[in-house]
């Protein structure tokens, strides 16, 4: 009889047991909405210094801060602090620096858009200085529809419609420009 009343007893606390974990199973409704979303990958990179290399020659070195790489569909680089690029030529040489305060590159379409307070400055002084910048990788360029300004030592040049310049900013045009050009003196006697 003890055995039975054993048995029993043992059967009636398994069964409390189970009820038990059972009744105190709760889902909070919000836990079990975010586990069925889709979580966005993100790659994060700290003291980025980065080589850009076009045919096998050093093109460009970039650093920043701070790196975001988003893994979605428009696979993207983010340089939200600040970012700086020096530009070589085939010698090694830098042709030019840019500054920008945030870069986002467009890794398919091998595009980088610069954002606020842009400035780019090559070896002869010229300075660009723009509020957005495209660079076009494959194409060697850099262009804007954003008001763009020129400045060299002793002129200075505004496109009010934006510009475009070639990646070692030897050659760049401005749109709807304006600006003061130093004129050497003439010897042609004015009437």
């Amino acid at each position: 009889m003890f055995i039975r009343n054993n048995r029993i007893s043992i059967l009636a606390l398994a069964f409390l047991a189970v009820a038990g974990v059972f009744a105190s199973c709760e889902n909070d409704i919000n836990e079990v909405k975010e586990l069925g979303k889709k979580k966005t990958g993100v790659e994060e990179g700290y003291k980025i210094e980065s080589f850009l290399s076009q045919d096998g020659k050093m093109k460009a070195r970039l650093t920043a801060p701070v790196m975001l790489r988003y893994l979605r569909d428009t696979a993207r680089i983010v340089f939200p602090n600040t970012m700086h690029v020096d530009f070589y030529s085939d010698s090694l040489k830098i042709e030019n620096t840019l500054f920008a305060r945030y870069g986002t590159y467009l890794e398919n379409d091998n595009k980088v858009l610069l954002q606020d307070s842009v400035i780019v400055i090559n070896v002869k002084g010229d300075t660009l200085r723009t509020e957005e910048l495209w660079w076009d990788q494959n194409r060697q360029l850099f262009y804007t529809d954003k008001p763009a300004y020129i400045r060299q030592p002793e002129q200075k040049f505004d496109g009010m419609y934006g510009m475009q310049a070639d990646q070692s900013f030897k050659k760049w045009t401005l749109f709807q420009a304006s600006g003061s050009l130093k004129v050497a003196d003439s010897s042609m006697a004015v009437p």
